[in-house]
């Protein structure tokens, strides 16, 4: 059975996550550190922390596996720099610090069209993170690249509400890999390679997270 850490368990992959989780007889517990507590459940811990300062010597660390499903949006962010902190410095100080305790596994929540070489500068952050985390020696690393995500969300984002309609409409239309992905189909995904632990590098794209016959 794995123990699990999962990052990001309140957006709306990491939420879907969870809830897979917390179902799932191969996972023994999760471990999902944040800036609330989640509702009590009997496999679930939820440490309060603060991202820019995560606890180093706390006893939590030792875990089979950690998911990254952090991220947000250059509009939600603000700004440039309080974008790449929370899509490249939070996953990357998580990376790091599971690593200094032994955990073999890391799966990341990436993007599609990630590319450090990009003149996007979406696309280059999770480039960048993306080739940085492959030096961090684990055994299994495992990057899920969706394309535009399909689900609630708790922030109300009124043209990308209205860009999904208009993706619904075409979906048919368009290339598996530019079609929108089910939050609850990435997760499964991102579950799915934490469980399985495939030793070296693996990288999931769009089309084949919507392959998935529960999709």
């Amino acid at each position: 059975m794995v123990k699990l850490l999962l990052a990001g368990a309140s957006g709306m992959v990491g939420s879907a996550l969870l809830r897979q989780a917390l179902q799932d007889p191969r996972i023994e517990w999760v471990l999902a550190p944040g800036r609330r507590a989640l509702p009590a459940h009997p496999r679930l811990r939820s440490p309060q922390v603060d991202f820019n300062a995560l606890p180093a010597q706390a006893d939590w660390w030792p875990v089979d596996a950690v998911i990254c499903a952090l991220g947000t949006t250059l509009r939600d962010a603000g700004s440039r720099a309080a974008f790449r902190k929370v899509d490249h410095a939070y996953p990357l100080a998580l990376a790091r610090l599971a690593r200094s305790h032994g955990v073999g596994t890391y799966v990341l929540t990436s993007a599609s069209g990630a590319d450090p070489r990009s003149r996007l500068f979406y696309s280059r952050t999770k480039g960048e993170l993306e080739c940085e985390l492959a030096t961090l020696g684990f055994d299994s690393l495992t990057l899920v690249r969706p394309a535009l995500l399909g689900g609630r969300r708790e922030t109300h984002r009124p043209l990308e509400k209205a860009g999904m309609r208009v993706l619904g409409v075409l979906d048919p239309l368009l290339p598996r890999r530019y079609r929108v992905v089910p939050a609850e189909a990435v997760a499964r995904s991102l579950l799915q390679a934490a469980v399985d632990a495939r030793p070296g590098l693996h990288v999931v794209e769009s089309e084949q997270i919507a392959r998935s016959p529960e999709s």
